[in-house]
């Protein structure tokens, strides 16, 4: 596999994103085409020339990049919005930059004709929310279509915005739904380094508890065994008096895992403004996905991916 060993820089947004209104959010079941998937979901209230006509008027978007393509292809878990109004992909004025979208290709660790691997920077979502239509997602469609038109990746897994690392899109969409089928089973290797504060009492250990997530969209760890039980295996690999460097691999993945694992051990990640509120010298989440690895749905070989720990994480133990 080709690998990048450059670390990148954080993508910055010198302008904050607006929200984009959406009149409907529809989640996709199965494979289907965006055309007659929108036909089915608006039977009896819009007619096909509406359907066409929301298309061709630049309101569609699927896992909020924007398509006008009536036969797009759609896979499972996707998320198609109706925007109540016309959503722009190019500039208008004549002296803005001729991309919106920065450009995927510096951040590529991986491409076959099968899929497309990034180590993705913090601070960039991995697929758009209503508040941030800035994400991966978009620069691997903007990357691919360049190529040929018809062409999109298919979302695989997601990793928080605040960690950098591994992130993985399929290009081929039978690929995609094999995998999807049983993506946790083919999943040998969850791999992560962070940063948390303190020393660890152990040099290396098991975290077992139970996930809970309150109306806030926070998770907590529960006593209660109707959670979503979490497994987190951890080992210390350097230590200063203030913070340690752990090598972590999860064989599971639950929302925020490792976050709020390590926050209930009192040694929460640094730069976590979300669980743990410890500031990181470096202005960011230490948290990085390093490497993942699962069994390829057909060649039943083993597909792992290597995305570098950023520098900075080392130096802090220094």
């Amino acid at each position: 596999m080709r690998k990048n060993t450059n670390n990148r820089k954080p993508v910055r947004r010198d302008d904050k994103p607006k929200t984009i209104p959406v009149t409907n959010t529809f989640i996709v079941k199965r494979s289907d085409e965006l055309l007659p998937f929108l036909l089915n979901k608006f039977e009896g209230k819009l007619s096909r020339n509406s359907i066409k006509t929301l298309l061709s008027g630049h309101k569609v978007l699927v896992n909020g990049s924007m398509t006008t393509q009536f036969n797009y292809p759609l896979a499972k878990d996707d998320e198609v919005k109706i925007a109540r109004n016309p959503v722009r992909t190019k500039p208008v004025r004549k002296d803005a930059p001729k991309e919106m979208i920065p450009s995927i290709k510096p951040y590529i660790i991986y491409e076959d004709d099968e899929f497309l691997a990034i180590n993705k920077p913090a601070g960039l979502l991995s697929v758009e929310s209503d508040k941030d239509p800035n994400c991966a997602y978009a620069m691997a469609v903007a990357y691919l279509q360049k190529k040929d038109a018809r062409s999109r990746p298919f979302i695989l897994h997601r990793i928080d915005k605040e960690t950098s690392g591994v992130l993985i899109f399929a290009k081929d969409i039978k690929i995609h739904s094999m995998l999807r089928m049983h993506w946790n089973e083919d999943i040998t290797l969850r791999e992560y380094y962070a940063v948390v504060a303190g020393v660890m009492e152990e040099p290396e250990g098991t975290i077992v508890s139970y996930l809970k997530e309150n109306q806030n969209h926070l998770v907590y760890v529960s006593k209660d065994p109707r959670g979503k039980k979490a497994i987190t295996n951890y080992e210390v690999v350097k230590a200063s008096s203030q913070c340690s460097l752990l090598k972590i691999n999860i064989e599971t993945g639950r929302k925020n895992q490792i976050r709020v694992q390590m926050n209930a051990q009192n040694h929460p990640i640094l730069g976590d403004d979300k669980y743990g509120l410890v500031p990181s010298p470096i202005n960011r989440l230490c948290l990085h996905a390093s490497a993942l690895e699962f069994i390829h749905p057909v060649t039943k070989k083993p597909m792992r991916f290597y995305a570098p720990v950023p520098v900075e994480f080392k130096q802090l133990v220094k």
